[in-house]
Formats: C-alpha cells, structure tokens, sequence
C-alpha cells in the first residue's frame, strides 16, 4: 500500500518537473528571440539633404543647431512668395502651427493671401543672421527683403522678424511670427 502511495507521489512530481522544464525551455527560447531581434533590429535615422550633420530630438527640450535649422527653412518659405504659390504656401506654414495658435496665424496669412491674391508682386527674402534661443523658444532673422512688382525691384530693405516656437511632447510647432525693428546704423554710430 505505501509503494502505491508511493508510486503515485513519484509520477506527481515527474509530471511537474517535466512540466517546469519545458516551461523553462520555452521561455529561454523567447529570451533568446526576444535579444536577437531588439540586438538585430534596423536603427532608423531621418536624414534630410540639408541637415549637415544628425541631429536627435529629445522630450528634455529643443536643441539650438535644431531651432536654427527649422527657423532657417520655416523663413524661407514664409517670406518667399509669390501670386502663383499662395495657396501653397500657406498650407506649407499652417502644417508647421501650433494646434493652439492656428487660428491666429490662419487669418494672418489668409490677410496676405487676399492681398497679393491677382497682383504682380513677388517677395524674396536673403538671411544674413539669425540667433536663436532654445530656452524661451524664440529665434530672430535679419536679411534683406527685397519685393518685386513684375521684373522690377520696387523695394530692397533690412527686416527682422521673430518667430515664436512651442514645444510639446517631441513637435516643435510655429506659434506666432512679427516684424521686429530694424536696428539704424546712423543712430547706433552716434
């Protein structure tokens, strides 16, 4: 009677030993998956023509060689335009607003749109500066605006405008954009 009992404990303990080692295979085998796969898995990196080296975007906040480059290509679009391009460029700058500012900046550039919308007159703008301040998420840009009526440059003057940034979650998004004044270098002299 005990050898029974006894046989039956050792059948008991075989079937759970057996059991634990296949459970233990089992998840040796999915580690050993899991490691190759997160070791062996394709790194992706944006890389963009323009960027002159990587960059990396972190939740910690903007990084300046990051701001200056998405000022840089944010101001040639928004100060480069022409009748032809209107509708195309401002769907270009509204895809870069904040969610909370769009409105704003949706009736400033549909202002400018009917304006210049069946005129002669083109706008490019060359940048000569910029500074930037990752901190307060602003950054300025002086160049010369020139504007054209046809052929003709009618006007060729020193600007600057800031460009006001928000930061939210990893998406740097345009939050507002001004005409500064320009600093007088006759006064400046005196």
């Amino acid at each position: 009677m005990f050898a029974d009992i006894s046989h039956e404990r050792q059948q008991s303990l075989l079937r759970q030993r057996n059991l634990f080692a296949l459970t233990s295979a089992g998840l040796g085998i999915a580690l050993v998956v899991a490691v190759s796969l997160a070791t062996t898995r394709d790194r992706e990196v944006v890389l963009l023509p323009t960027l002159p080296k990587q960059l990396t975007v972190s939740s910690a906040g903007v990084e300046a060689d990051y701001l200056e480059l998405v000022t840089r290509d944010a101001a040639l679009v928004l100060l480069n335009r022409s009748p032809e391009g209107l509708d195309y460029w401002m769907d270009e700058i509204l895809k870069l607003a904040d969610p909370a500012s769009y409105g704003r900046l949706k009736a400033d550039l549909v202002r400018i749109v009917e304006e210049q919308r069946g005129s002669d007159v083109t706008q490019a703008f060359v940048i000569r500066s910029m500074t930037v301040d990752p901190k307060g998420l602003t950054s300025d840009v002086t160049g010369t605006l020139k504007t054209f009526v046809g052929a003709q440059v009618i006007a060729s003057d020193e600007r600057r405008f800031r460009f006001n940034w928000t930061y939210r979650g990893l998406r740097l998004a345009l939050s507002g954009f001004s005409q500064l004044p320009t600093k007088d270098p006759t006064k400046e002299a005196q």
